[in-house]
């Protein structure tokens, strides 16, 4: 077993901006030269999280509009009365989408369906520089 660990960029801009990740995640595991494996892939922070979507522009809309209905921006969160950031929001969203994704490869192709892509969704109120983890396991 092998495990390699690597990191992909992205400048953000922030309240529910969505970023397609899949063909970075792709060439990491290539770049690994291992065949079958998993790789994880992690946003480190509390305001963004990592999912799975078909990436095509409704849904590019009816992600963010569904995180305003159950975690609504305009409203006052105890976070935001802790740190006096306003991102309280931001912080219920990515704790309702999850900070990692673990995706199966082999033959060194990620395992993913035919409309799957990988996301990277930064909920915070600003615009952030993001790395997101990425962690190779197999042989």
């Amino acid at each position: 077993m092998k495990v390699i660990t690597s990191s992909i960029s992205r400048q953000t801009k922030g309240v529910c901006d969505i970023h397609d990740i899949t063909q970075d995640v792709q060439t990491e595991v290539l770049k690994s030269g291992m065949g079958d494996g998993t790789v994880t892939v992690f946003i480190p922070g509390s305001t963004a999280g990592i999912t799975t979507i078909e990436f095509e522009p409704g849904l590019k809309k009816d992600l963010p509009e569904l995180f305003e209905k159950l975690a609504p921006t305009g409203v006052t969160y105890h976070h935001d009365a802790t740190w006096g950031d306003g991102n309280g929001f931001s912080h219920v969203r990515a704790a309702l989408l999850g900070a990692s994704l673990v995706v199966p490869f082999s033959a060194a192709q990620l395992h993913l369906g035919t409309w799957q892509q990988i996301v990277l969704i930064d909920f915070d109120n600003r615009s952030r520089q993001r790395k997101v983890v990425v962690q190779i396991m197999g042989q």
